[in-house]
């Protein structure tokens, strides 16, 4: 079931424009339509609302002013980079017959059993590439890491999604891996390595200095 978001369009563009229509509370938007594109402004209460409930995927039924009713997902972004809100946003219009490709959140569930012995998880993929039909879109995909061992690896294939949605990325890619930290063990080869050079610079030194004092008895005698 789609969203809806209402929204009024922008007869006016430019910095002037958009600027008076963040002053009057709402967010400049952008429509990339399958004809067509266009310039609206929309209530950030009312998409913060949908984008809550359903994701950033969200299907939605965008209601313009003037304008037919359109089928849309969120393409991106501008937020403000100080204060948490969004300065613009575009929308892609879709053909809810035709499949698009877009990003999906990857969400880690539970503690990895290697991660309470000591080691480290590192999310190599925050979020996988997939192609399916607008209304199949997945809100995120949720990962259970609490039986990862110690040096073991999360792939692609791993991921449990609906036959409805192709994942675009090789099945042997690594998602999520648990590693114990390896920072003290390469310190201690650091310092080991610089306490044999500083050992090396002192037996030159000692040299150095010796065959001075020979060359000094030499020229005495």
């Amino acid at each position: 079931m789609s969203e809806v978001l209402s929204g009024k369009i922008r007869e006016k563009t430019g910095k002037v424009a958009t600027k008076e229509v963040r002053k009057n509370g709402e967010i400049p938007a952008v429509l990339y339509g399958l004809k067509d594109n266009l310039s609206f402004s929309v209530s950030p209460g009312n998409l913060k609302d949908i984008l809550t409930a359903k994701g950033q995927n969200a299907l939605i039924d965008l209601n313009l002013e003037g304008d037919k009713q359109r089928k849309v997902i969120l393409k991106e972004f501008q937020s403000h980079p100080l204060r948490e809100l969004w300065v613009h946003v575009d929308f892609l219009e879709v053909d809810v017959s035709k499949t698009v490709k877009v990003s999906v959140d990857v969400h880690l569930i539970g503690k990895s059993a290697g991660e309470k012995m000591g080691g480290l998880v590192n999310q190599v993929l925050k979020s996988i590439h997939v192609e399916c039909l607008p209304a199949d879109i997945p809100q995120f995909v949720d990962l259970d890491v609490t039986n990862v061992e110690l040096d073991q690896v999360l792939h692609v294939s791993d991921l449990s999604l609906s036959d409805k949605v192709k994942i675009l990325h090789r099945s042997n890619e690594a998602v999520v891996t648990v590693h114990l930290e390896k920072v003290k063990e390469e310190k201690t080869e650091e310092a080991v390595i610089a306490e044999g050079e500083t050992t090396a610079a002192e037996n030159t030194s000692t040299t150095k200095e010796d065959l001075t004092k020979k060359d000094s008895t030499k020229k005495e005698s």
